[in-house]
Protein backbone atom coordinates (compact mmCIF):
# COMPACT_ATOMS: atom_id res chain seq x y z
CA UNK A 1 0.00 0.00 0.00
CA UNK A 2 1.25 3.45 -0.87
CA UNK A 3 0.03 6.73 0.59
CA UNK A 4 -0.39 8.18 -2.90
CA UNK A 5 -3.07 5.53 -3.53
CA UNK A 6 -5.24 6.80 -0.65
CA UNK A 7 -7.26 9.83 -1.79
CA UNK A 8 -7.88 11.10 1.76
CA UNK A 9 -4.15 11.43 2.37
CA UNK A 10 -3.65 13.46 -0.79
CA UNK A 11 -6.18 16.01 0.50
CA UNK A 12 -4.39 16.58 3.82
CA UNK A 13 -2.27 19.65 4.45
CA UNK A 14 1.42 19.20 5.22
CA UNK A 15 0.90 19.68 9.00
CA UNK A 16 -1.93 17.12 8.91
CA UNK A 17 0.26 14.66 7.03
CA UNK A 18 3.01 15.11 9.62
CA UNK A 19 0.54 14.43 12.43
CA UNK A 20 -0.65 11.32 10.60
CA UNK A 21 2.93 10.10 10.24
CA UNK A 22 3.53 10.72 13.96
CA UNK A 23 0.42 8.71 14.81
CA UNK A 24 1.50 5.89 12.52
CA UNK A 25 4.99 5.87 14.05
CA UNK A 26 3.53 5.75 17.56
CA UNK A 27 1.49 2.73 16.48
CA UNK A 28 4.57 1.00 15.05
CA UNK A 29 6.59 1.68 18.20
CA UNK A 30 3.82 0.26 20.38
CA UNK A 31 4.25 -3.04 18.51
CA UNK A 32 8.05 -2.95 18.73
CA UNK A 33 8.46 -6.23 20.63
CA UNK A 34 6.95 -8.00 17.62
CA UNK A 35 9.85 -6.88 15.42
CA UNK A 36 12.94 -9.04 15.95
CA UNK A 37 16.31 -7.31 16.01
CA UNK A 38 18.84 -9.18 13.85
CA UNK A 39 21.86 -10.52 15.71
CA UNK A 40 24.14 -8.58 13.34
CA UNK A 41 22.54 -5.31 14.50
CA UNK A 42 23.03 -6.21 18.15
CA UNK A 43 26.70 -7.04 17.51
CA UNK A 44 27.20 -3.75 15.65
CA UNK A 45 25.64 -1.77 18.50
CA UNK A 46 27.83 -3.58 21.03
CA UNK A 47 30.92 -2.78 18.94
CA UNK A 48 30.00 0.89 18.65
CA UNK A 49 29.25 1.14 22.37
CA UNK A 50 32.63 -0.40 23.22
CA UNK A 51 34.42 2.03 20.88
CA UNK A 52 32.57 5.00 22.35
CA UNK A 53 33.68 4.02 25.85
CA UNK A 54 37.32 3.96 24.70
CA UNK A 55 37.20 7.55 23.45
CA UNK A 56 34.70 8.92 25.96
CA UNK A 57 37.01 11.64 27.27
CA UNK A 58 37.94 12.68 23.73
CA UNK A 59 34.42 13.37 22.49
CA UNK A 60 32.99 16.89 22.22
CA UNK A 61 29.50 18.01 23.08
CA UNK A 62 27.52 19.72 20.35
CA UNK A 63 28.12 23.09 22.01
CA UNK A 64 31.88 22.48 22.16
CA UNK A 65 31.98 21.42 18.52
CA UNK A 66 30.01 24.47 17.40
CA UNK A 67 32.31 26.74 19.42
CA UNK A 68 35.40 25.24 17.79
CA UNK A 69 33.91 25.67 14.34
CA UNK A 70 33.00 29.28 15.13
CA UNK A 71 36.59 29.95 16.29
CA UNK A 72 37.93 28.86 12.90
CA UNK A 73 35.84 31.36 10.97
Amino acid sequence: MRAIDIPQIKKLSIPEKILLIEDMWDEIVSEEPLIPVPESHIKELDTRLAKSKLVQGKLLSLDELQARIAERK
